[in-house]
């Protein structure tokens, strides 16, 4: 008989929910990064842990309870985190399908959901899911506490568990925070990559357009936790106490690189912070032991800001192998930034991304359509704006209020109408419903969005940049990838709604 397992953490999936048909080739599959930090945390206190990725080993609800039942755990965590701060609602909908299919198989197997999204919801979680507990915070000391009060009786009051929302007869208590983890290095390792199906991550396309055929291996990494920023759209800091930003040693992550290189082979990766470049000192430290460290072909990619993103570093990150800069350029109207805590100026934007072009750094360029103070002529500024820059890659999204965000709790005050389902938090689901703004409604601004996404990609001006840059097996890939047109319910539902 198997003996039982302390901790079964769970990834959960749904990529056909969240991306439709995109999930199927394009979108990245990455290690859980919270999986494997709340992994290593525990295991380190002398805990027997598991981890079950069903997004990488594409397990469904049913295949989710059977290995459940099989491990026996003592304690189930479902992890909410996702692999952006957006993403952990929408990752609500294979979590709730999971925790379902696992309580109507076992009905006395304890769960807990931990992660963003219910950091911001903690009582409406426990409430809705079929969980027994829900954390409010980043959730190791939670887990660790709550496993040694599952040990000692089923009967245990739970009371001391720091950061447990939890129901005590038929009132759901929500318990002191649980202290933010300090010490990075020792605590936050995440050093459980033995017990991650590593032959099944892959980068997304965008990533390798250079060679397509290096998706694989491939995985991501963290560098520092927290965000010292407040934009209105943005809900990073639900899990986390203020803004708080919290960095890991250069030595320990080049270390944890120097692990993954010569163990499994990743040569390309995610830098998953919020914001790497950002602490300049610790960003070219990290760059600084990469270069000597003599690595081979090594990819990386990682997120900055315009005002963050300094010219005498952009030569140091190309050695190091920051291959791709994403920029949350959100606008090309300066009105519209500024409402939405984004105060950049125009020319900075287009300057700063052609010094990381002249470096030899591709950019990806996030744009937002739909925020409070747009209307269809901004819009249009941020569309010809994009066309401008002709990143290498673009990301073009609706307005949404994730719940944590500050604009969650704005359009709560006001009434305005929120998606009825987690999944309509997905940027490319079928049911995705963007927020309306003062002067525009949630379908136009989806469709805005969506025929922006097709003009870009298809703009002639785009694809011969993607030919010179890349060659003409990656323009085919972009065209190829350019003919899938998302199903949109709210579009079919108002299909003569203004464009």
């Amino acid at each position: 008989m198997t003996e039982q397992v302390d901790l079964l953490l769970i990834n959960p999936g749904g990529r056909e929910r969240i991306y439709q048909g995109l999930g199927n080739e394009l979108t990245a599959i990455e290690p859980p990064l919270w999986c494997r930090l709340i992994g290593g945390y525990v295991r380190d206190r002398g805990y027997t842990i598991a981890i079950l990725d069903t997004e990488a080993e594409n397990c469904g609800p049913q295949a989710i309870a059977e290995r459940v039942q099989a491990l026996c755990p003592r304690l189930v965590a479902m992890v909410v985190f996702g692999h952006q701060p957006s993403a952990s609602t929408q990752q609500m909908v294979g979590a709730g399908f999971a925790c379902r299919a696992i309580k109507e198989h076992l009905p006395d197997q304890p769960i807990i959901l931990v992660g963003g999204h219910v950091s911001a919801l903690p009582e409406r979680s426990l409430r809705e899911e079929a969980v027994d507990f829900v954390c409010k915070g980043e959730g190791p000391v939670t887990v660790v506490q709550l496993i040694e009060a599952l040990k000692a009786s089923e009967t245990a009051d739970f009371a001391a568990v720091e950061g447990l929302v939890w129901w005590k007869n038929e009132a759901v208590i929500i318990n002191r925070s649980a202290p933010l983890i300090e010490d990075l290095d020792r605590d936050l390792h995440g050093d459980v990559w033995d017990l991650l199906p590593m032959d099944r991550y892959r980068a997304h396309n965008w990533q390798c357009f250079d060679d397509l055929g290096t998706r694989k291996p491939y995985a991501s990494i963290y560098t520092s936790l927290g965000c010292p920023y407040k934009c209105s759209f943005c809900c990073i800091h639900a899990p986390f106490d203020a803004h708080r930003y919290r960095m890991r040693s250069p030595e320990a992550v080049v270390a944890e690189i120097d692990h993954l290189y010569r163990t499994y082979g990743v040569r390309t990766f995610k830098i998953i912070d919020e914001m790497f470049v950002l602490n300049e000192r610790h960003v070219m430290r990290i760059c600084e032991l990469l270069i000597e460290g003599g690595y081979r072909d090594l990819n990386f990619w990682a997120y900055a800001r315009v005002d963050t993103v300094k010219p005498r570093m952009l030569e140091t990150l190309r050695k190091a192998g920051v291959r791709w800069l994403a920029l949350g350029i959100e606008s090309g109207s300066k009105h519209v930034r500024d409402g939405a805590q984004k105060a950049l100026k125009y020319d900075d934007i287009i300057t700063i991304v052609r010094d990381i072009q002249q470096a030899g750094i591709a950019v990806i360029g996030n744009y937002i359509f739909g925020l409070p103070d747009d209307d269809l002529e901004t819009m249009r500024e941020t569309l010809e704006l994009a066309k401008q820059l002709n990143c290498e890659f673009a990301n073009f999204y609706s307005g949404m209020a994730y719940p944590g965000s500050p604009l969650y709790d704005t359009a709560i005050a006001k009434g305005w109408a929120l998606p009825e389902t987690w999944s309509g938090f997905s940027q490319h689901s079928y049911d995705c419903q963007p927020l309306p703004t003062g002067k525009i409604g949630a379908v136009d601004v989806l469709r805005f969005r969506d025929d922006a996404f097709h003009d870009y990609f298809a703009n002639p001006h785009y694809l011969d940049m993607v030919t010179r840059r890349f060659g003409g097996d990656t323009r085919q890939h972009v065209e190829d990838m350019a003919k899938t047109r998302l199903r949109r319910k709210l579009l079919e539902d108002q299909p003569l709604a203004a464009a």
